[in-house]
């Protein structure tokens, strides 16, 4: 399977050439850009640059874009206003976000990517019929938007009542958007059930993947093989990706360990005890 890193490993880190040259000597074929401002700067033109012009002479390719969550750079606790939710009720709330995401897309303007990786709501948000008719109005925009760029919008499976597995398929059949899936492991395993009946619901329209260890319980974004309170069944789970051949790549989406020296050393280790299970 092909492989590929979530710049969110280094999301407190302002993302530079020199990591992303790093990424592509350690031999990862290609990585996913984590839109968070103190780390990618959309709005930083200078950034908007550099990064276009390295990528242009690279052999690393930018599979995907993970769309921003907060327009600030402390992770959302500069205010509410900060949170970007595209089933937000306010529509001038919601619209600013959707905003935002279309300026991070741009990106796609200056270098090719082909996947937009997009939550719907927020962690632990309840369902409400609303909000997904919310969700509905931005991702019509966003979808024609990323179009117009080659890029394909993801809807990632995350933990709460509008983005489980199951209220993902329901969506895509009430609103008919031709959308795929970012399948996320950690995620699964937090549903009831877990990971098995999680990708068997996602399996037809899965294009990407976030691949990360938990306890069941929390979203630690923990290391496969590394961190102490994983509990996923990885040859079990690496399965089930494997049945489907080569319809999406492995991407890591690890947690930063300050206790880790070499990070990217051990992001292969982890790719190679994956593919020899």
């Amino acid at each position: 399977m092909k492989h590929a890193l979530s710049t969110h490993l280094f999301v407190n880190h302002r993302l530079t050439t020199a990591l992303l040259d790093r990424i592509r000597h350690a031999g990862i074929d290609a990585v996913e850009i984590f839109c968070a401002r103190q780390h990618f700067d959309w709005t930083n033109h200078a950034q908007v640059a550099e990064l276009a012009h390295w990528f242009r002479d690279s052999e690393l390719t930018l599979h995907s874009l993970h769309a921003p969550i907060y327009s600030d750079e402390v992770w959302g606790r500069s205010g509410p206003n900060s949170v970007i939710d595209i089933t937000e009720s306010s529509k001038v709330r919601r619209m600013a976000g959707v905003d935002e995401i279309k300026r991070a897309l741009e990106l796609a303007d200056h270098v090719p990517l082909r996947y937009l990786v997009q939550h719907v709501g927020v962690g632990s948000e309840e369902y409400d019929e609303r909000k997904t008719e919310a969700a509905f109005c931005s991702l019509e925009e966003l979808v024609v938007f990323s179009r117009q760029r080659g890029v394909e919008v993801l809807l990632e499976n995350i933990p709460n009542a509008l983005s489980s597995a199951r209220r993902l398929v329901q969506f895509i059949g009430v609103t008919h958007l031709n959308l795929g899936f970012c399948f996320d492991t950690g995620h699964a395993h937090m549903e009831e059930g877990g990971i098995p009946p999680a990708f068997e619901l996602l399996r037809e329209r899965i294009r990407s993947t976030h691949v990360h260890d938990n306890n069941g319980t929390d979203d630690q974004h923990v290391w496969p093989f590394l961190g102490e309170s994983g509990t996923i069944d990885w040859c079990r789970t690496m399965g089930l990706l494997r049945s489907c051949g080569d319809q999406f790549p492995l991407v890591l989406e690890l947690k930063e360990d300050p206790e880790r020296k070499h990070p990217i050393d051990d992001v292969v280790a982890i790719f190679e005890r994956l593919e020899n299970l």
